[in-house]
């Protein structure tokens, strides 16, 4: 589990295709804190660190990861934000956030505001259902807040601090971004799918539990 505020960016430094996928090694700071086995968020997605080394730590994609997310397009000296696992006593500054993505967007435009930056990103339509004004909404594992929803596309405002710290900076219209929604409106569509919610029957009621 994560909550969407990036602790660094790192650096694509290697990139080898082995039986069961990939394995992308990523130069960063944050790499001398990590352990074999942890868990780390890179551009949102939720990989585990197979090996580390001096300024660097090596993770593995499996061939759906690759396919299913922006991590399939990775490239030698791209940036990727990174994010460690949430520890169960700190604050969540940002908003619940797996590493499962749910689908990717494109990048459809970006405006210049002063300091600040807006930034518009197209969507499948599949996600349409989890969309709502003011909500929270991971891109590239960062979480932001939706400042304007339309039928396939949503606007985010960047703060300068996000800007110069992930690599949003980077980015350009027609980019992949990887997407995850907001997991209690995953709950609650999933619920209305099924109408009315109820135990099933094998659950006890609550005048067995009570006596």
């Amino acid at each position: 589990m994560f909550n969407g505020l990036i602790e660094g960016v790192g650096e694509v430094v290697r990139l080898d295709e082995i039986p069961k996928g990939w394995r992308v090694a990523v130069g960063t700071d944050v790499a001398s804190e990590l352990e074999l086995g942890e868990s780390i968020a890179v551009n949102g997605v939720c990989l585990t660190v197979v090996e580390t080394a001096a300024g660097r730590f090596d993770a593995e994609v499996s061939p759906e990861t690759a396919r299913v997310t922006s991590l399939g397009k990775l490239a030698v000296g791209g940036v990727v934000n990174l994010e460690r696992s949430m520890r169960a006593d700190t604050r969540v500054g940002g908003h619940f956030v797996q590493g499962h993505v749910d689908a990717t967007g494109i990048i459809e435009g970006i405006a210049h505001e002063a300091e600040f930056h807006r930034v518009v990103v197209g969507f499948p339509a599949k996600l349409a259902g989890l969309f709502v004004m003011k909500g929270s909404i991971a891109v590239d594992g960062i979480s932001l807040t939706v400042a304007s929803l339309e039928r396939s596309r949503f606007e985010v405002q960047i703060i300068p601090f996000t800007w110069g710290h992930t690599n949003l900076s980077r980015s350009r219209v027609g980019d992949i971004v990887n997407l995850e929604c907001d997991i209690i409106g995953k709950y609650v569509l999933r619920a209305l799918e099924f109408g009315e919610f109820r135990f099933p029957d094998s659950a006890a009621s609550t005048e067995d539990q009570h006596g």
